[in-house]
């Protein structure tokens, strides 16, 4: 819940006002926010690092395989189409 600012991050007003009213709601946001009880923290050698109570979201790219085979097979089948056709007039030029 912050910005990126050159090597920096830097909360706007409105990432305060969320982290305050997630905080004072007491709200698991997934995430951003978990409500860990004595015992977890305990359990977790009171280590308070957001990065052992709150999984960062996968923001990665999504990719649909089957479709970008179907992608490739459709390229390769082109180029050799076009390799064939270049053969041809390679062919005819030399007589």
């Amino acid at each position: 819940e912050c910005i990126k600012v050159t090597n920096n991050n830097k909360l706007t007003p409105e990432n305060i006002d969320r982290i305050v009213d997630v905080f004072a709601k007491r709200e698991d946001v997934a995430h951003f926010s978990h409500l860990a009880d004595y015992a977890e923290i305990a359990e977790n050698d009171f280590n308070l690092s957001v990065s052992t109570y709150v999984e960062p979201e996968d923001t990665r790219e999504k990719i649909d395989i089957v479709k970008l085979n179907a992608e490739i097979a459709e390229i390769v089948a082109r180029e050799q189409v076009l390799r064939s056709e270049i053969d041809k007039i390679i062919a005819e030029i030399e007589g």
